[in-house]
């Protein structure tokens, strides 16, 4: 008797759920995707062959990749790196971390794995223990030496570090050709070079690489199809099947790609698409296991939510009368500052003119309200101002436009209706 062929394994659908927000979380939340290059094509060749020089020939090397936050500079070196297939010892310093070169010199002996090496020696300079770092990584001639690739994420912050001793020993090391060393910076900031010393700057090699976001909308639709998709590799090859032909249709949506065209036009930064993603993916489970046009809708209110008109939701309803008196004022003054004093007396004269003694507050408790939306930065003081001016008459500037309040007075909950009147009544 001829045995049947086991039908393919399927698994629950729980388990299924469980596996796709488990495997596509992991790639949207990790830095370096290894996905579709886009529009960095020619940024990526360059900085592979640098890094490769340094690698194959023991060339020392030096650069700076410059671009925005977000338009993928972190992603662009991991995917570099990946290709550099010969034995090197990476250093990842960052300019947040590491914020004088007494402890950046610490981590790069943490991180060398030289510990043993230094123990308590006494060195005279910075430049001294570096040197000493280098060569004890040395296993011979220049040729045999371990190549060590330094990685500056921040890198304008290590401008700032007294004498820029750290950079200029590392670009110095780099351009004396000891031992095969690159040095890779990271920054936002397209004035760097004029924060360098002239003396860092006579060794550092110049070389600047730029990432100018220069894909296009089909580019960044692919983008999004690569990391939405299964893997050929999941556990149940139907629904993999199901997951990817449905993900290929809603992709073709009329209101999908009006979502992703809005996020386009506002920011090119992978990081917001990745944050979008996300949303959209945390509305599937057993009872919706598939995206639906629904998901990337809300994912998009979700990622407009203005956050300070959500703040106002959570104030009380002197609070929120407070900062009506404000809204106010800066209308009639035509966005001048007000002090406390002021946004009292307007206060005053809504009590005044509604004669309710549930807004009759001691004044004391109304400068208490006060202070606190400058804690929540509602409102912040002058600046160039004199501290030692009483707290009542301290110029203050409103964080807030009248869209965001009207929006908030509108969601606000159990807003009493003399409140919302004050708020959209004309001022006379």
């Amino acid at each position: 008797m001829s045995k049947r062929k086991n039908p393919e394994k399927r698994l629950p659908i729980g388990q299924c759920i469980s596996q796709v927000q488990a495997q596509l979380r992991q790639r949207l939340l990790q830095q370096g995707h290894p996905g579709k290059r886009c529009g960095v094509q020619a940024q990526h060749k360059h900085l592979v062959e640098l890094l490769k020089r340094t690698v194959t020939q023991g060339e020392s090397n030096s650069a700076l990749i410059i671009s925005p936050r977000g338009s993928g500079k972190s992603m662009l070196l991991h995917d570099a790196l990946k290709e550099i297939k010969e034995n090197t010892l990476q250093v990842h310093l960052n300019g947040l971390l590491q914020t004088n070169d007494r402890i950046a010199l610490k981590e790069i002996t943490r991180q060398l794995q030289l510990e043993n090496v230094v123990g308590d020696r006494v060195f005279g300079s910075f430049a001294e223990n570096l040197a000493f770092l280098l060569e004890a990584l040395k296993t011979g001639d220049r040729a045999s030496s371990c190549p060590v690739i330094f990685l500056l994420d921040e890198f304008d912050l290590f401008a700032h570090h007294k004498n820029q001793t750290l950079l200029y020993n590392l670009f110095d090391v780099a351009q004396s050709a000891q031992a095969p060393v690159a040095v890779i910076g990271l920054t936002c900031r397209l004035d760097i070079m004029e924060l360098l010393e002239k003396r860092v700057k006579s060794r550092f090699s110049h070389r600047q690489i730029h990432l100018l976001n220069a894909f296009t909308f089909s580019d960044y639709q692919d983008v999004c199809k690569d990391l939405l998709s299964l893997a050929p590799g999941f556990p149940d090859a139907q629904f993999s099947e199901e997951w990817n032909s449905n993900l290929q249709v809603l992709l073709e949506n009329k209101i999908v790609e009006d979502v992703l065209q809005k996020q386009f036009n506002s920011s090119k930064d992978m990081r917001s698409l990745h944050t979008l993603l996300h949303l959209a993916l945390c509305r599937v489970n057993v009872s919706h296991p598939h995206l639906n046009a629904a998901d990337f809708v809300e994912a998009s209110r979700l990622r407009s939510l203005d956050s300070k008109a959500n703040i106002l939701h959570g104030l009380s309803v002197l609070e929120m009368c407070l900062v009506i008196a404000m809204k106010h004022l800066q209308d009639v003054y035509s966005g001048e500052p007000f002090n406390f004093q002021m946004v009292h007396n307007e206060f005053q004269k809504f009590v005044q003119r509604k004669a309710h003694s549930v807004y009759n507050f001691e004044k004391p408790v109304i400068l208490k309200a006060f202070e606190h939306l400058q804690q929540m930065e509602l409102i912040r003081p002058m600046e160039g101002l004199s501290v030692r001016t009483q707290k009542e008459y301290r110029l203050m500037k409103l964080l807030l436009d009248n869209s965001q309040i009207s929006e908030a007075l509108q969601k606000y909950p159990n807003c009493p209706t003399d409140v919302r009147q004050w708020a959209t009544s004309a001022l006379t």
